[in-house]
């Protein structure tokens, strides 16, 4: 298979993810413009667009494309309805498009109805998760996320985190304040200030190594805990969780 990130607006990356004949799917298209050149330049057929979540930067490219490509289609939670999904799923379903199965995690949190996509190893999670960080909490709250974020842990340590934006210096810059001493962390961030030099991304990344350096995954690190005040041991991790998420939030 061959992944691409296609950059999109600011800080969006739209996802194709393509098999040896050139069929693929597109993930969260927040414009079609970008998408479509992608296409036109690598000769790709797209074969469905898959949506995360309702959110503009993620479903606004979808009525262009299905245009270009009619009967096209799109999955995508019940949020996404309105926005351009014409196969409604849930949580636990599964897909298959192409050579491809996808598993549909149900991931609330950034928006009550965000959902992810598997397809070993590829996870595209939208919002949820990103490198050294985690989404905004819109709509859901800190124990949906945290929940959310908890299963996407659990899946194997090759699994390529394939989020929607490039915030991998900033998660970095918020981690290295709380916990200045973590080499991972310092050498990770010197690591992408390079890359992000050239203009290359910094995704998708390995959630084995996202265990070592984004601290929402951390929330059972003593350490950690102590640096933000939290009393060790909590009385919950989503408390840890929820601290983390506000001083992420005023960082």
């Amino acid at each position: 298979m061959n992944l691409i990130s296609i950059p999109a607006f600011q800080d969006n990356y739209i996802w194709l993810l393509a098999d040896q004949q050139k069929q693929c799917v597109i993930v969260d298209p927040g414009e079609s413009a970008p998408m479509l050149a992608a296409l036109s330049q690598g000769q790709y057929s797209p074969q469905a667009i898959l949506l995360t979540h309702h959110h503009h930067d993620h479903v606004g490219g979808v009525a262009d494309l299905c245009r270009h490509f009619p009967n096209i289609p799109v999955y995508g939670p019940q949020e996404t309805a309105n926005k351009g999904a014409t196969i409604i799923v849930n949580g636990g379903d599964n897909l298959t498009i192409g050579e491809q199965n996808y598993h549909v995690i149900a991931v609330p949190g950034h928006t009550l109805g965000h959902i992810a996509y598997y397809s070993e190893p590829y996870l595209f999670c939208g919002d949820t998760l990103f490198s050294a960080g985690c989404g905004r909490l819109f709509e859901g709250t800190p124990e949906q996320m945290y929940t959310s974020i908890q299963q996407l842990a659990q899946l194997p340590d090759e699994t390529l985190i394939c989020s929607a934006h490039e915030y991998t210096l900033s998660n970095l810059k918020f981690a290295r304040s709380l916990l200045p001493s973590d080499q991972d962390i310092a050498t990770y961030q010197q690591q992408i200030m390079q890359l992000r030099a050239k203009n290359l991304p910094s995704l998708p990344t390995k959630l084995q190594f996202e265990r070592k350096i984004n601290v929402f995954l951390r929330c059972n690190d003593v350490d950690l805990q102590r640096e933000i005040g939290v009393i060790s041991p909590p009385s919950s991790l989503v408390s840890v969780f929820s601290e983390l998420r506000a001083r992420k939030d005023r960082f």
